[in-house]
C-alpha cells in the first residue's frame, strides 16, 4: 500500500501537533505515518499492529512519560529507533532520552526541514541532536564529568523528574500514585527525595517551584 514508504508511528498527546506534524510527513514520497497514540499503552498497541520503522515520541505524555515508553521499547522492540520530537528544554531532557535508548531528539521548535533531517538520519541508523547538545556532551565526555548537574533538575532521576512534572500540573499525591501505577507511599518518598535534592524546604516550596517550572514550557 505504502510501497518504498518508511513506516511512522507518532505518540503526543496533542491532537493538534499530531496532525500537524503528520500532514508534514505524509507530504514527503518516502515516508508515511502510519498510525497515531496519545498514551503510552496506545503506542505500544499500535507498535505490535502496525510495525513501524521509527517511532516518534513526546516526553510529555499523560501518566507515564515517554522516557518510560522508550525504556520500554528497547526492551521489546531492540531494533526500533525512536526519535523523541519534544517542547522540552533539550539541555534538560536530551541526554536523558538517549540513555533510555532513543536515537535522536529534537525540540518542536525547529523548522518543517531540520525535523525531516533528523527522520531521515534515525531511520538511515544515525544519531540526531543539536549541535548545542553535541558540544554539551562531548564536554561531558572530555572532562569526565559524567554526573555533573548544570542545573538543579539534573539531579532528579527520571521517574523523579516525573513525579515533579505531575506536581508542576496539579495532580495530587494520590492522583501520581494512580497515573504511575504506583503506592501513596513511593510518591511521598519521590516527593521528599525531590526536596532534598532540590533544596526546598516545604511541600508547598515544591509546589510552587513545580508550578513555575511547568509554566515556563518544560
Amino acid at each position: 500500500m505504502h510501497m518504498g514508504r518508511r513506516k511512522i508511528l507518532i505518540v503526543d498527546d496533542h491532537p493538534i501537533l499530531r496532525k500537524g506534524l503528520a500532514m508534514v510527513i505524509d507530504s514527503e514520497p518516502d515516508l508515511k505515518v502510519v498510525g497515531e497514540a496519545q498514551e503510552v499503552q496506545g503506542a505500544l498497541e499500535k507498535i505490535e499492529s502496525l510495525a513501524p520503522d521509527l517511532v516518534i515520541v513526546d516526553l510529555a505524555l499523560p501518566g507515564v512519560d515517554g522516557i518510560e515508553l522508550i525504556k520500554t521499547m528497547k526492551l521489546k522492540y531492540r531494533d526500533l529507533p525512536a526519535l523523541v520530537v519534544s517542547m522540552h528544554d533539550e539541555t534538560l531532557f536530551a541526554e536523558r532520552a538517549l540513555r533510555a535508548g532513543a536515537r535522536g531528539y529534537i525540540m518542536k521548535q525547529e523548522a518543517v526541514d531540520k525535523v525531516l533531517v533528523a527522520i531521515r538520519k534515525v531511520l538511515d541508523g544515525e544519531i540526531f541532536v543539536s549541535d548545542r547538545i553535541t558540544t554539551k556532551m562531548l564536554e561531558t565526555l572530555i572532562s569526565g564529568d559524567t554526573k555533573g548537574a548544570s542545573t538543579p533538575l539534573d539531579l532528579l532521576s527520571n521517574r523523579e523528574l516525573t513525579v515533579f512534572r505531575l506536581i508542576g500540573q496539579g495532580f495530587k499525591t494520590s492522583q501520581i500514585a494512580e497515573e504511575l501505577h504506583l503506592s501513596v507511599k513511593t510518591i511521598e518518598s519521590y516527593r521528599s527525595h525531590i526536596k532534598e535534592k532540590l533544596r526546598l524546604s516545604t511541600g508547598n516550596d515544591l509546589m510552587k517551584y513545580a508550578i513555575q517550572w511547568a509554566q515556563s514550557g518544560n
